[in-house]
């Protein structure tokens, strides 16, 4: 079983990636990675090929990630909160419980609402 690994889309502060990784969560942002202005469509395939799951406030990942499913295109799960419902030191200690207590493959083709 291998370990949770967190990529951030653009709308979330790069702020939540650094604590992860302060934590000693592997995580990383859009920014991070020169993904800044890509499809939403082209963020999921780039955390699929890393085996990450999108930690995101964009709800438009929601409808992609079951699009996908529906598909039966594989990704490593999309975690998504609302934009401003938790602040990020609040997102972060969520985050780090996930990163705790499941796996990578406990979140394959998993929506999870923090």
């Amino acid at each position: 079983m291998s370990a949770l690994r967190f990529y951030t889309n653009e709308s979330v502060p790069v702020a939540i990636a650094v604590g992860l990784a302060q934590r000693g969560v592997d995580a990383w942002s859009a920014r991070d990675s020169h993904n800044l202005g890509l499809t939403d469509e082209e963020q999921l395939e780039f955390a699929y090929h890393e085996r990450a799951v999108v930690f995101t406030h964009d709800a438009d990942f929601l409808v992609l990630a079951s699009q996908w499913t529906e598909q039966q295109r594989e990704h490593w799960g999309v975690i998504y909160v609302q934009e401003q419902k938790l602040g990020i030191g609040e997102c972060i200690r969520r985050l780090v419980e996930y990163a705790l207590f499941l796996s990578a493959e406990d979140m394959k083709n998993r929506i999870e609402f923090l």
